[in-house]
């Protein structure tokens, strides 16, 4: 069951609170329609109107995959939801580490943190509306129902093996785009992809972390 809101300040923030508490327990899933004060990548911001997809969710960490890597977590999530996504006919893609875009637009993205034993997921995606900057989702779907689905995604526990080998199929989309590392803007062009997630550049081995 997924437990829908009307407005939340941060559905990412509601779960860490929660599960600290100790009013709450995994596995469990949120969302709302309407967000105040959610979180992006590097202490951002993700605001947004109704219509838009804001969903967080915790899971205990002796439920994932035994192959898969806890740094990399974020990648794993977010190429379960580009499948997802995929199904319904969607052309996103994902920037590493775990951003959405469409072509060259981002239209969302997906923060992970570790609460003791659990991870705490949150995915926001533009689906309704955007700043000029950002984009949409190129189909149409509800709220409800892509949660629905992505959970339902998580539950087949999938081999990080067996998702990653996709997500390094588009790896080279990254090449004409940017990350932030050490507080400056790394270009991706020379970047190397590593089987556990992580890049190499610059002579160093960087892992989402996020």
């Amino acid at each position: 069951m997924i437990h829908w809101f009307e407005t939340l300040a941060s559905t990412h923030q509601y779960l860490i609170t929660a599960l600290r508490e100790g009013t709450l327990y995994a596995p469990y899933a949120i969302g709302t329609k309407r967000q105040t004060q959610g979180i992006g990548s590097r202490g951002n911001r993700w605001i947004g109107e109704e219509g838009n997809f804001f969903f967080s969710f915790c899971i205990e960490e002796k439920y994932l995959p035994h192959d898969l890597p806890l740094a990399s977590v974020s990648i794993y999530f977010s190429s379960l939801m580009k499948d997802v996504l995929a199904s319904y006919g969607s052309k996103v893609w994902l920037k590493w580490p775990n951003d959405f875009y469409l072509k060259e637009k981002k239209i969302g993205g997906m923060i992970t943190t570790k609460i003791g034993s659990t991870i705490v997921g949150s995915i926001g995606l533009n689906i309704a509306m955007a700043p000029p900057e950002f984009g949409c989702l190129d189909v149409c779907i509800a709220p409800l129902e892509l949660a629905e689905r992505f959970i339902g995604e998580v539950g087949q526990k999938k081999s990080w093996k067996k998702v990653f080998s996709n997500y390094k199929i588009e790896f080279d989309e990254n090449r004409n785009f940017s990350f932030h590392l050490d507080g400056k803007l790394v270009s991706l062009k020379d970047a190397v992809l590593c089987d556990d997630g992580s890049i190499e550049l610059e002579n160093k081995k960087v892992y989402s972390l996020r």
